[in-house]
């Protein structure tokens, strides 16, 4: 009996713990405007979302800024001045060099023994150029010692 007895004050606590929980309700959110832009988006066509550049108005621009470069302006002041990025200026330029530089990118593979070839040949051009550069520092060096009196 004596269990009976505990019983009755545990669940008067269990019951005042749900009176302290009571739910509370939540504040409702007023609803979100809607954005202007939103309608005039809908109704743009793809033409005017993006200015497209023809082949002569890209070269004229490359030429501009090229001019202001030259004439000492930086090249980001000369690409803000024609109106374009600095992506699309790089772009631009890359699409705009020679066919010759275009085609050595797609060159097909060469076979192992023309490779080897190629190598080999390289590698005689290597040595040759670094014999030159060596008697051209000889030179040089010598041409100093004798300005200096070392000799």
């Amino acid at each position: 009996m004596a269990d009976e007895s505990n019983a009755g004050p545990a669940g008067a606590a269990v019951v005042t713990d749900a009176e302290v929980k009571a739910p509370t309700t939540k504040k409702r959110r007023s609803p979100r405007p809607q954005k202007a832009s939103a309608e005039p988006a809908q109704t743009k066509t793809p033409a005017a979302k993006r200015r497209g550049y023809s082949e002569q108005e890209k070269s004229e621009k490359l030429k501009q800024i090229e001019t202001q470069v030259s004439e000492g302006s930086t090249l980001k002041d000369a690409i803000k001045s024609a109106g374009i990025s600095e992506q699309t200026y790089y772009h631009w330029k890359s699409a705009a060099k020679p066919g010759e530089q275009k085609s050595t990118k797609n060159l097909k593979p060469l076979p192992a023994g023309d490779e080897l070839g190629a190598l080999v040949e390289l590698e005689e051009e290597n040595e040759r150029l670094r014999k030159l550069l060596a008697e051209k520092l000889r030179a040089e060096n010598a041409e100093l010692r004798k300005r200096l009196g070392l000799d």
